[in-house]
């Protein structure tokens, strides 16, 4: 009986301590019809340490959600895809060839979701002949921005700026600033990311292993404490039952 009681002690204290973390670890959102945020993501000062992973803090601004990166600055998150893991942005300048051109995904436990190819970066002092074509929120008066492969020469009027993995070449008819915007994530945990030369293992933040430790050892010394009271309770009950039979044989011998 007492073994069956140790073991509903057991398993109502991890029971308790799981809703308690997860009740702490819940969803938000920034605004209403938002994306929902939960982990990895996080918005600091807004949810426990513990559900925090580095890397994926969002920022709440007026009726956006946000997320800023080291290299390019803020984009809005349009949704992210829990399942499939994917985060959709919206870059809130509609340049999207200037998200391409300066965002350092290296810094960052994300890639881009679709498939890449190297493109390079043109600025040219003259327009340049189809196929390819200006890129208008980078050019400007006496300078036209363009991508091409960067497998082609560069005319002689154009100085190469920059080549990139991207997900595609400018064009005026996938130009729309939300496409091509998906990035994808590693599972914390089992993948990592590299940052200044350095490969650094994406895990759970060490909040969440405090947490962990701090549950086992609540549990262990609750069943600690049962188990104690439980046998000093049988040491008094044997040591009733010698009273008594030590007074009957007394009784008897008398």
């Amino acid at each position: 009986m007492e073994s069956i009681f140790l073991v509903i002690i057991f398993l109502s204290s991890i029971f308790i301590a799981a809703e308690a973390y997860r009740s702490n670890s819940r969803t938000l959102q920034c605004s209403h019809g938002g994306p929902e945020i939960q982990f990895p993501f996080w918005v600091k000062f807004r949810q426990p340490h513990d559900c925090n992973s580095s890397g994926f803090e969002l920022i709440c601004t007026e009726n956006a959600t946000a997320i800023r990166f080291p290299s390019y600055g803020d984009l809005v998150v349009k949704s992210i895809l829990y399942n499939t893991r994917k985060l959709n942005l919206i870059d809130p300048k509609n340049c999207v060839h200037e998200v391409f051109l300066n965002l350092n995904l290296s810094l960052t436990p994300f890639r881009y979701y679709y498939s890449v190819r190297n493109y390079t970066y043109l600025n040219c002092s003259a327009p340049l002949s189809n196929p390819v074509t200006e890129i208008p929120c980078l050019s400007g008066v006496g300078f036209h921005v363009y991508t091409i492969k960067s497998s082609l020469p560069v005319p002689t009027s154009c100085k190469k700026i920059k080549t990139v993995a991207i997900p595609f070449s400018y064009s005026p008819y996938i130009s729309d600033n939300t496409f091509g915007l998906g990035l994808t994530w590693d599972q914390p945990g089992f993948e990592g990311f590299t940052s200044n030369g350095h490969r650094h293992i994406l895990s759970i933040d060490r909040g969440n292993s405090e947490a962990v430790l701090s549950i086992g050892i609540i549990i262990v010394g609750l069943v600690a404490l049962v188990s104690i009271k439980i046998y000093r309770s049988r040491v008094l009950q044997k040591l009733k039952k010698d009273q008594a039979l030590e007074a009957h044989i007394l009784l008897a011998d008398s």
